[in-house]
Parts: structure tokens; sequence; C-alpha cells
């Protein structure tokens, strides 16, 4: 009985220290996941999801809205690498006013289908600035395209409104609501389907100045211009337009042409023309995200000390001062010419070209203040 009960003694022990062992246990270790969530490395299995986040430039002077205008005009191959093709990126404005929603009701065409099935036959891939207007006015179309690998889908403010006085003609955000501009345009193609925008903004007309840059700059975006104007805003003819980008594309051209066949009826029938005869100079077809990311390559090799192809004679870069939103000739972004001035060198507010708003069209093509001058991109 004796032994029989100091056994039961020591079963019972054992039985106390393990419980108070696990009770330990259990107070130390990291908690198990609650039923509904997973581990991080599980959340996301979807490759789309997990893809790489689209290259941006590092911010300018004083925090300013970095600005991208073309990538390097040479690219340094590998060694021993085959030397690498010309790039030249395709971009296409998807212009709408907040206050054309009844033009759109009474039947105008502010899209372009035609033109987005030659892309995908041609298999070019493009980046489409789209305004938030554009994207609730079209959310089937927004949504087509933003799922399309081939392209991607990018920031062109929600109401096509200027960012500086007298740009073309268009309505004035106050400095106040830039931010909210671009920030309410990313909202509207998300809502219609545009799952992950890249993040760069181009301003209505092309317009932008320091106070801009300033403003907007909370949002994260690096401003996209251009160095090719297409020429296809109110013009009839595709052979003028295929001919003005195929003399001014170089290595790295961004090229800046419409998605809207009432202000552009010529676009589909010059990409037509533009596709093949650019390839068969040898250029490759790619996304403005790819064009910055030869940016970023080119200024990171700068800071590490080495010297790419294509840097010009006097020591300076490809892709100077394109982050930090001045141009290679030292001027400002508020000055002429890089933020919204015309390819003749006159400026957005001179009279003939930017007297009545771009939209206003007649069947001629001209403005009702006269003439457009060639080449003019109210974009």
């Amino acid at each position: 009985m004796i032994i029989r009960a100091r056994t039961r003694n020591t079963r019972t022990a054992l039985t106390l220290l393990a419980a108070a062992t696990l009770s330990l246990t259990a107070c130390t270790a990291s908690p198990a996941p609650a039923p509904h969530q997973r581990p991080a490395a599980l959340k996301d299995r979807n490759p789309a999801a997990a893809r790489q986040a689209p290259p941006t430039l590092a911010p300018g002077p004083q925090g300013l809205t970095p600005v991208f205008t073309s990538a390097p005009r040479a690219v340094q191959a590998p060694r021993g690498a085959a030397k690498a093709a010309p790039t030249v990126a395709l971009t296409f404005d998807a212009d709408m006013t907040a206050d054309q929603g009844r033009r759109a009701a009474a039947g105008e065409h502010f899209d372009n289908p035609p033109l987005v099935d030659t892309l995908r036959r041609l298999k070019v891939p493009a980046t489409f600035f789209m305004t938030g207007r554009w994207a609730e006015q079209y959310p089937a179309q927004t949504r087509d395209i933003g799922r399309d690998p081939l392209f991607e889908v990018a920031n062109h403010s929600y109401s096509h409104y200027a960012f500086t006085p007298r740009c073309y003609g268009l309505p004035t955000v106050a400095p106040h609501r830039m931010r909210a501009e671009v920030e309410r345009a990313f909202t509207a193609l998300r809502e219609s389907g545009v799952e992950r925008p890249v993040p760069y903004f181009r301003f209505p007309g092309g317009c932008y100045d320091q106070r801009a840059l300033r403003a907007i700059a909370p949002a994260g975006v690096t401003a996209v211009q251009w160095d090719v104007v297409g020429g296809d805003a109110f013009a009839k003819d595709p052979d003028a337009v295929a001919r003005q980008v195929l003399q001014g594309v170089r290595p790295g051209s961004v090229v800046v042409l419409h998605c809207t066949r009432s202000a552009a009826p010529a676009t589909e029938r010059a990409v037509r023309t533009i596709v093949p005869a650019l390839r068969e100079r040898g250029f490759r077809f790619v996304r403005v995200s790819e064009q910055i990311g030869a940016a970023r390559g080119a200024r990171d090799a700068r800071r590490d000390g080495a010297r790419p192809a294509g840097a010009r004679p006097d020591g300076a870069w490809p892709d100077d001062t394109r982050a930090s939103g001045t141009r290679p000739d030292g001027a400002r972004p508020d000055d002429n010419g890089a933020s919204g001035t015309r390819p003749d060198g006159a400026r957005p507010d001179d009279t003939g070209a930017s007297g009545a708003r771009p939209e206003d069209t007649r069947a001629s093509g001209s403005r009702p203040d006269g003439p457009r001058a060639a080449g003019a991109a109210p974009n």
C-alpha cells in the first residue's frame, strides 16, 4: 500500500510539472496565426501581385517632383553581349475634361478602341495616361487596357485642368487642389478596374512650374513629359503625323500621342505606319517604366563613377537633370520649353495656339480662334 501511494504521488507530481512546463512554453512562444490569417509568404502567391514595383526617379532639389523626358540615348550592353537595340516609348493621352460628359452623352467619342486593337495586333507595348474623368466615362475600356500586360496605365489628372496659368486655354486647378487632382485620378482608375496604375503623372498640356512640382510631391509620382510631339491633336492627315514622329524619334525617345477619336482621328492610321518603320530602323518598343528604369540605371552608374555609352563629349550624361526637374541647358522646369512650350518655340499662351480650349474643334480641325500651329500638343 505504501509503495502504491508513493507511485501515485510521483505520477501526480510529474503531471503537475508537465502542465507547468507547457504553460511556460505557451507564454514565451510566438502566437500562432489566427485562423483567418495566413503567413505573409502565402498571401501573395499570384505572380502578378508579387511583381516588382515600377521604377520611379528620386525627388529633385528641395523635394520637388522629379521630371522624366526621355531615356539615355544609348545603353551600355553587358560585356560580351550583343549591342542593345534602341528603345522608344509610345504614350497615349486619354483626354477628357470634367465638363465634357454632356458631349460624350450626345455621341462624341473621346475613346479610340481601333487604336488599342491595332497596338495589340502589332504587339506594341504602350503607356496610357488617363484622366479620371475618362476612366469614369469608359470603365470597361479602362479595365480592359489596365489588365492587359502589354500596356500600363498612368495618371493624367482627374479633370484635365491645367496646373499653370495660360496653358492652351484650359481651366486652371487651384494650387491647394493640385495634389487632390492627382489622388482623385488614381482613385478613379482603381475604381474602374485598374488594380495597379503606375506611379507616373503627366501634366495636362505638359504645363508645369516649380509651384506645381512642389504641390504634387506628396503624391509620390514621377512626372513624365516627352521629347517627340506626335502632332496628332486635331490632325486629319495620318501621313503627316507619322512623318513628324519618324523625323523626331531618337534612341530613348518618349512620343506623345492621343487616344481620343474626336480630337485625334488620324492617330490609329498613323500608328500603322510608325510601328513598322521604326522596327525597320531597329527600334524596340517599350513602356515608359522601362525607359525610367534605364534612366535610373544610368544615374546609379554615374553615382558609382562609371560613364555609360551615350555620354556627351562635355562629360554630361544623356539623362542629366531628368531626376532633378531641370533641363539639360540648366533652365528650370518652369522656364518655357520643357514645360508646355510648342515645338516651334512659342509659349502655350501665345495667340493662335492657346486662345481656345483644346477640345473645341471644327470640321476642318482648326480651333475657333484660327488654325492651330503644326505640332502643337494640347494633350
